[in-house]
């Protein structure tokens, strides 16, 4: 796939804790990672993933500061620029199976990136091809 600059445009799969992180502080570095992927590459989406966004992004603990408005528009610039899969292979390798999710999708998709900030992914990099950063060292290496 190429990119409007030439270069060759990567699947990039985001998880919650970057897009939570993204929508809690829009000018942190979540949400130029999140951005930059939206613009420069291509982010991947499945149902389940999508979910477990809006689940989290939807919790009693953000409540005071994510309105559903606002969920409602970050959820709908993820999907929107997303390239939809559908897993149809289940992996079981996260030493928490709650983020397997993730792992199946970037399987799916073909992807050459995760982003997270989650411990149990990063702890995975790289997997099986797949390199998993934090939004920082997303950011570094472009």
């Amino acid at each position: 796939m190429e990119g409007g600059t030439g270069h060759t445009t990567r699947l990039i799969v985001v998880d919650a804790s970057v897009v939570v992180s993204a929508a809690l502080r829009p000018s942190g570095l979540p949400r130029q990672a999140l951005d930059q992927a939206i613009e420069r590459e291509r982010i991947v989406l499945s149902r389940p993933v999508l979910e477990e966004m809006r689940e989290v992004l939807g919790r009693r603990k953000f409540s005071s500061v994510l309105t559903p408005g606002a969920i409602d528009e970050i959820v709908s610039a993820v999907s929107t620029a997303a390239l939809w899969f559908s897993p149809v292979i289940k992996v079981n390798e996260c030493r928490d199976p709650g983020d397997d999710l993730y792992l199946e999708l970037a399987l799916a998709a073909g992807a050459s990136v995760l982003i997270s900030s989650d411990h149990d992914l990063l702890s995975m990099d790289p997997w099986r091809g797949v390199r998993i950063l934090r939004p920082a060292d997303y950011l570094a290496q472009r």
